[in-house]
């Protein structure tokens, strides 16, 4: 038994056991260090896929070469994934980003962009409202084709969602909206491709949306009546809307449909 061991026996003993334990650390640290400086482990290169429709690998790799270099280290083993999937993030156009090691010493990058759909704010403000509804920034190759959406930021996507309602109501009659906004007390306001103004109030999507369709679904009775282009539209009315034809005084259009001059 151990307990039968002289005391200065049992301390040696203690005292070898505890070098054995030191050195294997010290060997464990050692060959770490050791694998992680071989040269084998040294990071050669970095794979860009996925979305790459507004990015060109060879030119986005030399854009963040040197932020790669100070930030993260050069180590197979020990690059931080996170810094790499934040720097590529911080790219225009780019919306998510997923890294991942391929050995022996690569890394392989799958990007996810964004895709535009309206301007934020006025056409070339640089922000661009997304498919998801979310705002980025970024400018567009080609955005003659582009909307604009405006209103608070939180609200971006309510307003991407109510314009591709409103818009798809709106081309049954071979209109479109050009500008859809979302002022600071509520208000809904639209611009028409053909210049004329809506002006929509307040109230949910829900009621907008009612208030459009009593419109659309009104409209043509009115202009067969009253010829003109139009030049605006108030939906604000409970029962029906006020509207501006070119050439002819505002017009009411009721539910049920019925037509008045205002003189």
């Amino acid at each position: 038994m151990h307990s039968d061991l002289p005391l200065d026996i049992r301390l040696m003993q203690m005292a070898t056991r505890a070098m054995l334990v030191v050195f294997a650390v010290l060997c464990l640290v050692l060959g770490s260090q050791w694998a992680v400086r071989h040269p084998g482990w040294t990071l050669q290169g970095i794979a860009v896929f996925g979305d790459t429709e507004h990015q060109d690998e060879v030119a986005l790799r030399a854009q963040l070469a040197n932020a790669l270099r100070s930030r993260v280290s050069s180590s197979f083993l020990t690059v931080d994934l996170q810094q790499v999937r934040e720097l590529f993030e911080s790219v225009p156009w780019v919306r998510s980003a997923i890294v991942q090691r391929e050995f022996p010493n690569r890394l392989r990058v799958t990007l996810e962009e964004h895709q535009a759909v309206a301007w934020w704010g006025q056409a070339g403000s640089g922000q661009l409202v997304s498919a998801l509804g979310e705002v980025f920034e970024a400018n567009p190759d080609d955005s003659d084709h582009l909307p604009e959406l405006a209103g608070p930021l939180p609200q971006a996507g309510l307003v991407w969602s109510l314009y591709q309602t409103l818009n798809a109501e709106l081309r049954r009659m071979e209109l479109n909206l050009e500008r859809l906004e979302l002022n600071e007390r509520g208000n809904w306001s639209a611009l028409l491709d053909n210049g004329a103004r809506m002006e929509l109030g307040r109230g949910t999507p829900e009621n907008l949306i009612e208030r459009t369709r009593r419109f659309t679904g009104t409209l043509n009775q009115l202009t067969q009546r009253y010829p003109g282009e139009l030049q605006s539209v108030d939906l604000r009315y409970p029962n029906g809307y006020a509207l501006r034809l070119r050439g002819v005084t505002t017009v009411d259009g009721t539910v049920p449909p019925t037509t008045q001059n205002r003189r």
